[in-house]
């Protein structure tokens, strides 16, 4: 078993984390204190920088202007970028324009590609995904209350939608709704291209998260979707198809956010170390000094290494057989690298004391933020039933 990684992939890791060390974590402070436009301005100058040094859109094919990285290279370069609450940003590879990307990509017809895909890959504009209702349970995809009803040439959605990442300032909603009611479960809902200034879309809300609103892309929007009417080629594939392309994008997009959690693993385990080394307890001793902190510090590093392996391997599983056949991985590292997460942030934050709860580092927005981690794009629960079920299916009862 090789567990090499390419002289490539080295140097372009090498260069990603250069760059986030030396572009990005400079600008946490003002916006971990002021907010996330304050830094607009830097980070538009960052996204310049970022395709001038052939780094832009890793997740994506060649012929799009991307680098063309696999699902595990990626990975690689996810988890590099995860080291700040700014990376994905910076380089085009944010959730939830990435996974719209990369629908457009495969389902979009000529016309929504140049009217939406191609300047949200040049970074000109960002989108958002209505796929969440407050009054139905986002683990039961196929069950909401949106509807688009056709009348002529049009679609006319009514319904609210929530927890909308990146709504406040997008050009766009790719919005879920049922186009077929009396359909099976599954052909029900369509996926349907909404410009956000559309009349009848209102974003009621940046909804507050664990004290948090957030603004522009870094926020989450109630939008309530009253008698919209966009044309009936705004349809994103075939009707009755939004709970395929839902899968189609979710996928992948798990592996991304797991990678992407293995950044924010290292980010807090080096905070952990360096502030264990430095922190003095009394004259002549550290934190570094004591049994327990000496404890977190080894059991971080072990939890770390065993849920970066496990999603790699995820990742390779999708470059090997699609995304569909590596289900039961990516269920498993859905989980376990969100709970692996949350425990290393926590142990940070405790050997921090009090300085970890302040947003003089990242800690704190690490924990408020990638708490969801544990809910969205299926909740804990979901994916250890869907997993062992799978699991289970390859024993029979000769076996037993």
């Amino acid at each position: 078993m090789d567990f090499s990684i390419s002289d490539r992939m080295q140097q372009v890791t090498r260069r990603v984390r250069a760059f986030v060390d030396e572009e990005l974590i400079p600008l946490e402070r003002d916006y971990l204190t002021q907010g996330f436009r304050v830094v607009l301005d830097a980070l538009r100058e960052k996204r310049a920088k970022v395709k001038q040094e052939g780094l832009w859109l890793p997740q994506i094919h060649k012929e799009y202007g991307g680098m063309g990285l696999s699902t595990l290279e990626h990975g690689l370069v996810s988890a590099e970028l995860g080291r700040s609450p700014l990376g994905h940003y910076t380089f085009n590879c944010q959730a939830p324009d990435a996974g719209n990307m990369e629908i457009l990509i495969k389902y979009g017809t000529d016309e929504q590609k140049e009217r939406f895909l191609t300047p949200l890959l040049a970074g000109d504009i960002r989108s958002c995904f209505s796929m969440t209702e407050p009054d139905y349970p986002g683990s039961n995809p196929v069950w909401m209350g949106t509807t688009a009803v056709r009348d002529g040439n049009e679609w006319v959605i009514n319904g609210t939608k929530w927890f909308s990442t990146g709504a406040d300032g997008a050009s766009f909603a790719i919005v879920m709704a049922i186009t077929n009611p009396d359909a099976p479960k599954h052909l029900r809902a369509s996926q349907i291209l909404v410009p956000i200034d559309t009349p009848g879309v209102c974003i009621e809300e940046n909804t507050p998260s664990m004290g948090w609103r957030g603004e522009d892309w870094a926020s989450h929007s109630r939008i309530r979707y009253e008698n919209v009417r966009v044309p009936v080629d705004n349809i994103l594939g075939p009707d009755g198809a939004g709970f395929l392309i839902a899968q189609d994008r979710l996928g992948p997009g798990r592996i991304h956010h797991c990678m992407r959690w293995m950044g924010v693993c290292e980010r807090s385990f080096e905070l952990m170390c360096r502030y264990a080394l430095q922190r003095r307890v009394t004259p002549d001793h550290t934190l570094a000094d004591q049994q327990i902190v000496r404890a977190w510090i080894a059991e971080s590093r072990a939890e770390i290494n065993a849920a970066r392996l496990a999603v790699l391997h995820a990742a390779w599983c999708i470059d090997q057989c699609g995304p569909k056949e590596a289900r039961v991985e990516i269920s498993l590292i859905k989980f376990h690298a969100a709970n692996t997460m949350m425990r290393v942030i926590d142990r940070a934050i405790q050997v921090h004391g009090g300085l970890g709860t302040t947003d003089y580092t990242p800690l704190a927005l690490f924990f408020r933020n990638e708490r969801a981690g544990r809910i969205y794009d299926g909740p804990d629960e979901v994916h250890k039933l869907s997993a062992a079920k799978r699991i289970l299916a390859q024993f029979t009862e000769a076996d037993v």
